[in-house]
This record gives structure tokens, C-alpha cells and sequence, in this order.
């Protein structure tokens, strides 16, 4: 398993320690959110900078995707703003087009990407086909520099879960460069299904992996064996994935070597206890 870890919980390091933090640790990866601290979009040397750290990510060995969930990347005011629904969706369009060209610079493979919340007083099908235009759009760019789309659903977007990346990926006509980036915890917050069932549904689409630990109904993402699932079940049911395990704890940067260390540590117990069948090590002793 090639575990990896989303730069958004190092926000309070440059971009160069924490790639070098997370290689030292043992990770294989990073999932590079593009916001202002690490390879900002709109800085006039963006170009030098994803060289420079297209370089580094080779010498130190780790591999990339490129995610785009910085909260106010776009808007300073409106977090997560404007969407590929909202009605001035093209500096979205703009900024995903730009992370694309980003990703293929760095030699990642994949750029992850979400709905946005559906507008007051929108019904749910224009949303959807709003969205799936604007896909539609980004995917022509896709082809075009060779990268594939990670789509999340997330909760409480328009599009929350597998149900609703079906639909829009079948609205797509499944556009082979259209993937799923499956997020453990959102599956185990909103999905009726078991967790290892909706893993094993997930995983023909599958192009991204974010973890975490969290709490059914609960949308917070939290550090393994603070929520409620058992991850060697999980870990069992994505054998056959090839690409990163990444986890995602944005709200934990204040201590993020720490964190970063637990969780790789945490992964490695797990993943040792889904290759030999053991239940139970996916979480902490004493806890159930």
C-alpha cells in the first residue's frame, strides 16, 4: 500500500519541509492541495516553483496527485467558492484547468475535485447538468495533457455519495479519464452500505485514496481511533489499488510531523493485520 499524506495538514510548513518531513517518515507520497502557502495558483512564479519541486519530489522519491479543496483559494470571503455550479463557474473552470497543467508538470497522475454546494433555489437536475457540462469541459482538457480526474463526493454537496458519482459519471458516459477519489471516512459518514462493501463497489472507478478516521453523521475528519471504524476490513477490500493512500487531517497542521507519524504508524498496524486476517488492529487497543 503506498501511503501518502495531503499537504493541507502541513500548512504551516513550506511545501519543500514537508515533502522532505514526509519521506523521512516512510510515506511513498503527497497529495498536494494548490493554495496560497504551497505552489499558489496565482503566484507569477508558479511555473520555476512546480519545476523546482517536480525535482524534489523525484530525489526524495515520493509520488504526487494534485487536490484542490483549499478553502479560500478563490474566494477570500466564500470558503470553497465559486463552484462548477455556482453561476460564475469559470474561475473554477480556470483554477481546475490550472491544476491539471500543475499536475502534469509534477508528473502526477491524477487532480481531485468536488461539487460545490447546489445553489438556493436550484433544482437537483439543472445542478447535475450544470456539473456535468463543466466535467465535460475540464475532461477535454484532461485528454489534452494527459491527466485523469479524481472526483469526491463530499457531504453535503450536490453530489455526497457513490449514488451520486454514478449519476454524474453515467451523464458523462464514463469518460475514462472521469475516476473517483473514494474518501474512507465521508463513505462510513454517509453511505448506507458497509464500509468494506462500499469500498469494494467504489474501487472499478477508483483513481485517489483519502483516509481518516470519523464518526457516522458526522462530517470531521479525525485521527485514526478517534471515530468509529475498523480499518482492516477496509484495507482488505482495497488490495488491488495501485495508487496513494492519502491522509487527510487539514485542521491537525499545528502538530502535523506528530500526526503524520502516528497515522503512518497506524496504517502500517492495519494493513499488517488485513494481510493475516486479524480483526481488530485497525484500532487502538481498548477502544472498540
Amino acid at each position: 500500500m503506498k501511503w501518502a499524506y495531503c499537504t493541507n495538514g502541513f500548512a504551516d510548513h513550506r511545501l519543500p519541509e514537508a515533502l522532505a518531513v514526509l519521506a523521512d517518515l516512510g510515506y511513498a507520497g503527497a497529495a498536494i492541495t494548490l493554495d496560497h502557502g504551497h505552489l499558489d495558483p496565482y503566484s507569477p512564479g508558479l511555473a520555476a516553483e512546480v519545476s523546482r519541486i517536480a525535482g524534489l519530489l523525484e530525489r526524495l522519491g515520493l509520488d504526487a496527485v494534485v487536490e484542490t479543496g483549499g478553502r479560500y483559494t478563490l474566494d477570500p470571503l466564500r470558503k470553497h467558492h465559486p463552484t462548477l455550479i455556482s453561476d460564475d463557474a469559470e474561475r473554477r473552470v480556470e483554477f481546475l484547468t490550472t491544476a491539471m497543467r500543475v499536475a502534469a508538470d509534477l508528473g502526477a497522475p491524477v487532480v481531485h475535485l468536488w461539487s460545490g454546494v447546489r445553489p438556493d433555489g436550484m433544482q437537483e437536475g439543472e445542478a447535475y447538468t450544470r456539473l456535468a457540462c463543466q466535467c465535460a469541459r475540464l475532461l477535454d482538457e484532461a485528454d489534452r495533457v494527459g491527466v485523469t480526474l479524481g472526483f469526491e463526493p463530499e457531504p453535503g454537496m450536490l453530489v455526497a455519495d457513490l449514488d451520486g458519482f454514478e449519476r454524474l459519471r453515467a451523464m458523462l458516459d464514463a469518460h475514462p479519464r472521469f475516476g473517483l477519489t473514494l474518501d474512507i471516512g465521508h463513505c462510513h459518514c454517509v453511505e448506507r452500505e458497509a464500509l468494506d462493501t462500499c469500498v469494494r463497489r467504489a474501487l472499478p472507478y477508483t483513481v485517489h485514496v483519502q483516509i481518516e478516521d470519523m464518526c457516522r453523521g458526522v462530517h470531521e475528519h479525525l485521527e485514526f481511533g478517534e471515530g468509529e471504524i475498523d480499518f482492516v476490513p477496509v484495507l482488505a477490500a482495497l488490495d488491488g489499488y495501485s495508487g496513494l493512500v492519502a491522509v487527510e487531517l487539514a485542521r491537525h497542521s499545528h502538530a502535523a510531523p506528530l500526526v503524520a507519524r502516528r497515522s503512518i504508524d497506524f496504517l502500517r498496524r492495519a494493513h499488517e493485520g488485513a494481510g493475516t486476517g486479524v480483526a481488530g488492529t485497525g484500532r487502538p487497543a481498548g477502544q472498540g
